[in-house]
C-alpha cells in the first residue's frame, strides 16, 4: 500500500506538467517559451531552497549543478527547440521514449535488472501517445528531431543520477528540488536573452499564468517528481512519464473544445494501460546491489521529510 501511494503521489507531477500547454496557451506571452523556462524554475527553485533553509555543502555544489542541468537547464530549452520545430504531436511522442532511455541508463548505472516486459510496457506506452497526438499531416525535422531526443536522454540521465546519487545525510526532497530548480534556471537565463532578449511586460492574466506554472507546475511538481525518485525504482518512475500528454489531451477536450476521435481514445486507453502494467513490472525488479543506501537509511530520510523543514511547504 505504501508504494501505491508513492506512486500515485509522484504520477501527480506528470498529470501536472500536462497542463503545461493550456496554461502558456490561453494566459501566457506568446513565443517566449525560454524566458517561461526562466519564470517556472527559478522562483520555484529559490522558494523550496528558503523554505528548507538548506544550502548544498562541498561537492554537492557541482552535483546539485549537473542534476539541475540534466533535469531542467538542458531539458527545458531542448523541449522547447523541438516543440517549435515539430508539430506537437511529434515531439510529444519522442518525449514518450524517454522510460526506454532511462531502463537502459538503470541498468548499466544502477543494476536494476529490466525485464522485458518492462521495456514493452514503455514501447506501448509511446505507441498508445502516438495514437493520440500524431496526424496524418506531422512532418519531421532532423533538428528538431534530434533535440527532441537529446532533451529525452537529457531527463532520463537526470532521473537515473539523482537516483544513483540519492540525497546528503540530513537532507530532504525539498531541498534537493530547490537546489536543481535553481541550478537550472540560472543556466537557462543567458540562453533566454540571448535568443528572445528583454523579458516581456506581464499583465495580471500572465501574472496568474506564471504563478501557477512556478508553484504548482514546477514547485510542487518537481518535489513530488523526486521524492519519487528517493523511494521508487528510477524505472518505475519514469514509466508515470506518458501521463503527461495524456492529460495534456484531456485537458485540451474538456476544457479548450479541442475533439477526441475513436483512435485517440483507444490510444489513451493503450498508453495508460501500459503505464500501469509497466509500474506492476517495474515493482518486480530487483537491483543487482545496494550500493547507494540501506533501507535504514532509506526509511530515516523519509521520517526526516515527513518531520523536517519539508513540512514547512
Amino acid at each position: 500500500m505504501k508504494r501505491v501511494t508513492t506512486i500515485a503521489l509522484t504520477a501527480l507531477a506528470p498529470v501536472s506538467w500536462g497542463s503545461t500547454y493550456a496554461v502558456a496557451s490561453e494566459l501566457l506571452p506568446p513565443d517566449r517559451p525560454l524566458f517561461t523556462g526562466v519564470m517556472r524554475a527559478l522562483p520555484a527553485g529559490l522558494l523550496l531552497t528558503a523554505l528548507s533553509r538548506t544550502l548544498p555543502k562541498g561537492r554537492w555544489w557541482w552535483k546539485a549543478a549537473v542534476l539541475g542541468g540534466l533535469n531542467i537547464g538542458a531539458f527545458f530549452p531542448l523541449l522547447f527547440l523541438s516543440a517549435y520545430r515539430l508539430p506537437g504531436g511529434v515531439a510529444a511522442v519522442l518525449g514518450s521514449a524517454g522510460p526506454l532511455f532511462v531502463v537502459g541508463l538503470a541498468a548499466l548505472l544502477l543494476g536494476e535488472r529490466a525485464r522485458l516486459r518492462t521495456v514493452l510496457a514503455a514501447v506501448v506506452a509511446a505507441f498508445g501517445v502516438s495514437m493520440v497526438v500524431l496526424t496524418a499531416q506531422a512532418e519531421l525535422d532532423l533538428v528538431g528531431v534530434a533535440a527532441g531526443i537529446v532533451s529525452s536522454a537529457s531527463m532520463g540521465a537526470g532521473t537515473v543520477m539523482t537516483k544513483r546519487w540519492g540525497r546528503p545525510e540530513g537532507v530532504g526532497p525539498l531541498a534537493m528540488t530547490g537546489w536543481q530548480l535553481t541550478a537550472g534556471g540560472l543556466i537557462i537565463i543567458p540562453i533566454a536573452v540571448l535568443v528572445e532578449g528583454a523579458p516581456p511586460a506581464l499583465d495580471g492574466r500572465a501574472l496568474l499564468g506564471y504563478g501557477y506554472m512556478m508553484l504548482i507546475n514546477t514547485g510542487i511538481a518537481y518535489w513530488l517528481w523526486f521524492r519519487g525518485i528517493g523511494q521508487l525504482s528510477a524505472t518505475s518512475v519514469t514509466l508515470l512519464g506518458p501521463l503527461s500528454p495524456l492529460t495534456a489531451a484531456v485537458i485540451g477536450w474538456a476544457a479548450l473544445g479541442q475533439s477526441l476521435s475513436p483512435v485517440q481514445v483507444l490510444g489513451m486507453v493503450i498508453a495508460f494501460g501500459a503505464t500501469v502494467a509497466g509500474q506492476l513490472a517495474a515493482g518486480t525488479v530487483r537491483p543487482k546491489s545496494e550500493p547507494f543506501s540501506s533501507a535504514e537509511e532509506t526509511d530515516r530520510n523519509v521520517s526526516m521529510d515527513l518531520t523536517g523543514d519539508s513540512m514547512r511547504r
